[in-house]
This record gives C-alpha cells, structure tokens and sequence, in this order.
C-alpha cells in the first residue's frame, strides 16, 4: 500500500439516486411507461449516486483513504446527498463544493427486475464543475486521482473537452497516478453530439488508467458501427462484443496514450488490455509500488461471480473500486481481475450502489472459497481458461495454455 496520505482522490458526478421497488414482479416497461398509466410501487430507496459517491463510498468500505470531490447545489437535494453522504461514512462530505444558484443533481433509477436499468437524471450542479473546482493541494497528497462520468458534466465536454484535459494533465504533473470513467450520454443531446474520438485523444495522454463500459467506448471511438449494431440487435450492443472487437477497441485507446484499458462488459465481466511499453507503464509503478513488467502487453478477460441481484446500481462503479484496491494492494493483474469483478457482484446483491460492499479481507476470502463463476456467452476463439486464477487469458497476452473458447 502506499505510504501517501490518500489512497485515492474521487471526483466529478455526484448525484441523488431515488430507486422506486418494484418487488418480485417482473415489469413490461411498455406498460410503466404508457401515458396515464398508474403503476403501484413499493417503498422508495434514497442513496448518493454517481462516481464521487458510488466508486468513493465503495473504496472507503474497503478499508482504503478515500477523498471525495464533487459539487451540489444548495438546496434539498443537495442537503440531502451532502448528509447522506455523513450518515453512511462520516467525514466523507469534507471535500464537496456547496454552489449557490445551481440545482443539485438526481436521477430516477427505474431498475425492476429482469430488465435493464433506466435513468432519468437531471446533471444540475455537475454541469458547472470545471478544472479549477480541482483540488490539486488535496490531489498532490494521494496516490491515484480518479474521475469519472465527464459525459454528464457539460464543462468537461464543452469546448472540445478543454477543462477535462486540464485537469488530468494538472493532476499528471504532480506525480500521481490517473483514472478515468465514462457514461453513456443520451445520443440526442447536447453531450451526445459531443466530438468525444477528438476528446478522448486529446484527454488519453494523460490517462493512465482507462475504465469506462464497452457501450460507450463504442459509441465515443465508433459511431458508425455502434448504430448499425445497435439497429441490429435491438440495444443488445454487449451481445455483438467478441475478442477480436475488444482488442481493436483496446488497441484504439491504447494508441491514444492511455496505459491500461479495462472495458467493463455488463454481466459478461470486465476485459483488459495494457500497453506494450515499458516506460508508459514506469509512472504508475513507483506511485502503486507495482513491477511494471508484469502489466506489460497483458490481455485478459474476467466473468462475473455467481451471485442473487438485487440491483445493478452503480456496479460499473464499484467494480472500478476494486480495481483501484487490487493495484494499491499490489496484486497481479489475475488478482485485480478478480479483485474487480467480486467488489462488483456484492454491489449487486443489495439495491443501492454501496451498502452490499464489505470490507477487503472478506472479498479476497470469497474469492478464495471458490466462488462460482458465471459462465461466459461471448465468443473468445484463440483465447484460454485458466482455472487456478478464474480468467480468461486473450492471444495478445502471450503464449496461451488449456483449452479454447468457443
């Protein structure tokens, strides 16, 4: 672990999350969504959401020194996130901002079961978040800064992504080690229309560590094809996912400038790819105390845990927070993997985003009981199981051995 201050400095979306129960009963959202329509519900569930709170939280109950940065208006919603936030982790509200004249952020969560998650989401404060909102006193004393969902927070995209830029080449400068999550923008809007290929290279070299889904890496670095697969599987873009289109997304990225990829895939895991350079890997080595070798030209493929959900909420986001602890606690990249994908499946074993989090010891003590793995329905032809570490290893990351996907 490192010896710094802070473990992880956590900034950008920070929201309200209001989560209606649908009980058992499966929902036709045809029907929910029908004009004039009245659809009982249950009891409504109130939490923080978005990376500030969502990946923050889940790293402090991990047991890891998590600084929280993020904005919200003053007004109820934001009175009732900043003492969320105090009632569940005291101290984790000291460094929010309080803006006067802005609304706070929230979003409906519509999650019933057996379908995927809606949101309707007003950005509010978040859209007025610019790089000098940055803390980069605060930044300078931890070991990594991670930010995420710029897509819902208007001055990271404006102006061709001009103050996202700013931020990470500030915090790069200081020595510590970046990270950077996505969103998926509604495509009609004015952040869907954003230039985000010219964004991403102008950002990536400053990013060492990039975590956003497979959906919006598609449709940010490939418009075209996101369409047509989007047309034709009707939205089931993580069934259209293969080994050959993650490593060309990857390599993309790759090629931007960032170090390490990982493309979270929904209930198929999360996919990683690393840079084949030494020296692009030798900044994050000092900073994690980790052998940059041994993160070198890596490809691999974790599923999921076999778990009971309750909700997906915010499990992108935890599954990014057991990323981060498995480099601070110094594992392989087998073990981070993994380390990722579990903190992932306990989030969504409870409705809200954090609350099914525990603490890092007991997740290693599940993963090393033999937790059932989910099994995996996308093609990896040329790739191999390995059954000791529970990964799937891709040809790009060496010599492969043990019996072939399909």
């Amino acid at each position: 672990m490192s010896s710094k201050q802070i473990d992880v400095v956590v900034a950008g979306h920070i929201c309200l999350d209001l989560i209606p129960s649908f009980g058992e009963a499966d929902a036709d959202l045809r029907t929910l969504m029908m004009p004039g329509k009245l659809f009982n519900v249950g009891p409504l569930t109130t939490a923080t959401g978005g990376t500030v709170s969502n990946t923050g939280l889940a790293l402090r109950r991990l047991g890891l020194s998590a600084r929280l940065m993020g904005k919200v208006g003053d007004d109820l919603v934001g009175r009732a996130i900043l003492d969320s936030l105090r009632s569940r982790d005291p101290g984790s509200a000291e460094g929010m901002i309080v803006t006067k004249g802005h609304p706070s952020s929230y979003t409906i969560v519509i999650n019933p079961r057996g379908v995927d998650r809606i949101f309707l989401h007003c950005p509010g404060a978040n859209d007025t978040f610019g790089a000098d909102d940055v803390n980069y006193e605060e930044v300078t004393g931890a070991t990594v800064f991670h930010f995420g969902y710029p897509p819902l927070m208007r001055r990271m995209y404006a102006d061709g992504g001009h103050e996202l830029e700013t931020v990470f080449r500030r915090v790069g400068e200081r020595g510590v080690v970046t990270s950077l999550d996505m969103a998926y923008p509604d495509p009609a809007s004015e952040a869907g229309r954003a230039p985000w290929l010219a964004i991403l290279e102008r950002v990536l070299p400053h990013v060492d560590l990039f975590l956003p889904s497979f959906e919006e890496t598609l449709f940010m670095v490939d418009r075209e094809r996101f369409g047509r697969i989007e047309s034709e599987r009707g939205g089931d873009l993580i069934g259209a996912a293969d080994g050959a289109l993650l490593n060309e997304l990857a390599g993309r990225l790759i090629g931007m400038g960032c170090a390490v990829v990982g493309l979270k895939l929904g209930d198929q895991g999360l996919y990683l790819r690393t840079t084949d350079e030494v020296a692009r890997l030798a900044p994050l080595a000092a900073p994690l105390g980790i052998d940059a070798r041994s993160w070198v030209g890596r490809e691999l493929l974790a599923p999921c845990f076999e778990v009971a959900v309750a909700g997906t909420t915010g499990s992108g986001d935890c599954t990014i927070a057991g990323f981060l602890a498995g480099m601070l606690h110094r594992l392989s990249p087998e073990e981070v993997m993994a380390s990722a994908v579990a903190v992932g499946a306990c989030n969504v074993e409870q409705a809200d985003a954090t609350s099914g989090i525990p603490a890092w010891k007991a997740v290693q003590r599940r993963i090393r009981a033999g937790w059932d793995r989910r099994p995996l329905s996308l093609p990896l032809p040329g790739w191999s199981w390995e059954e000791a570490a529970g990964i799937w290893r891709g040809p790009h990351g060496g010599r492969c051995t043990g019996g072939e996907a399909r």
